[in-house]
């Protein structure tokens, strides 16, 4: 409900759209979207891509799965509480192409098959 009610204080006091400024925060920080793949091991998964990424990670947080923080960008991978899955989201600092790479890297690494 916070969130909704920032948004809705932050429309109101700029008198922008909300869809101009959601574009705007779209174009800065690029996203993936949620990407799910089936993978027999999770544990290991998730393990193997904090080995590959980790040590140059200039941020690690494992409270919601495994999330990396880079200069220009980062990424969260996490179990899915339901089924054999695991979820990518990936994030840039303004650079589509850069969030692109990145995700199609991690979905190599990741292995397993899509949804």
């Amino acid at each position: 409900m916070i969130p909704w009610l920032i948004g809705a204080a932050l429309v109101g006091s700029s008198g922008e759209p909300l869809s101009r400024l959601v574009g705007e925060r779209m174009r800065a920080f690029p996203a993936s979207g949620e990407i799910n793949r089936h993978v027999d091991d999770i544990a290991a998964t998730l393990a193997r891509i904090e080995r590959r990424f980790g040590a140059e990670a200039s941020a690690v947080d494992m409270t919601d799965g495994l999330s990396l923080e880079f200069t220009d960008w980062r990424f969260n991978l996490r179990a899915s509480n339901t089924e054999p899955v695991v979820r990518l989201n990936v994030e840039s600092r303004g650079d589509r192409s850069l969030m692109e790479q990145r995700t199609r890297e991690l979905i190599e690494l990741i292995g397993g098959r899509d949804d």
